[in-house]
């Protein structure tokens, strides 16, 4: 089910929006106060969706379109949806997806050019998994990741599965209390393909954080920041043990 947003009124049967927002708070690992927070400044976002005051309206959208961001979530309210053709497969009456794996290596170091961004290989993801995780199959590429400034995390030769079509990362200012760790994000730094935990303290501030205490945040202000482009979000990555 979905909803249709028009200029001046929101339709949909069976408030399907506060139950995608409680998957994706679920699947973010966020409360109700803590992603109206990021979205808005407060923490009664959600709770007033929830609980609307005589008079006013449920749904704001500039409100919902900042905690669309937050929870990595499409504007017209769903998971996200396929944007181009994708080759299914069928096994064991199990629906997969066919993920393109391009010859392209992404540093976690420093950057590497990449001549050829060939699709090399494809391998079959469920349906229903890419579904849970809110990526549209479409918008799943596969790469391999070079170096080892992010070990333990991401290792030498590591696959990587990264969502081109999440959003940028998002500005949060420092907060003590707020001990999660910055995303991962495929990048492009400069033309040179990279792979880093991205951090917006400030609109004119990024950080690139390996997790390999060996190699310090490496900040980047003006011309340096506006040199870096996002390839997409790191949702997902996998190795295979070598004795």
């Amino acid at each position: 089910m979905y909803c249709r947003f028009s200029f001046y009124r929101l339709t949909c049967g069976m408030d399907p929006i506060l139950e995608t927002i409680d998957a994706a708070l679920k699947r973010k690992g966020l409360t109700d106060a803590a992603a109206s927070k990021l979205a808005v400044g407060h923490s009664s976002l959600i709770k007033n969706l929830r609980m609307p005051r005589d008079g006013e309206k449920r749904y704001n959208l500039p409100a919902l379109m900042k905690l669309a961001e937050v929870l990595d979530l499409e504007f017209y309210y769903g998971p996200r949806r396929e944007t181009g053709p994708i080759e299914n497969v069928s096994i064991d009456n199990e629906d997969y997806a066919q993920i393109p794996l391009h010859d392209a290596m992404l540093a976690a170091g420093n950057g590497l050019h990449n001549e050829t961004e060939q699709v090399i290989e494809q391998l079959a993801f469920r349906k229903d998994w890419l579904k849970k995780m809110g990526l549209a199959a479409s918008a799943a590429r596969l790469a391999r990741v070079q170096g080892d400034s992010m070990q333990p995390t991401l290792w030498h030769g590591d696959i990587i599965l990264i969502d081109t079509a999440s959003p940028p990362p998002q500005i949060r200012p420092k907060d003590a209390k707020d001990l999660r760790r910055p995303p991962i994000y495929a990048l492009l730094d400069d033309g040179e393909a990279r792979v880093k935990r991205v951090e917006r303290p400030s609109n004119d501030l990024t950080l690139l954080i390996s997790d390999n205490p060996d190699f310090s945040p490496d900040p980047r202000q003006g011309r340096a920041q506006e040199k870096l482009h996002v390839i997409g979000k790191v949702v997902w990555w996998g190795h295979a043990v070598k004795d």
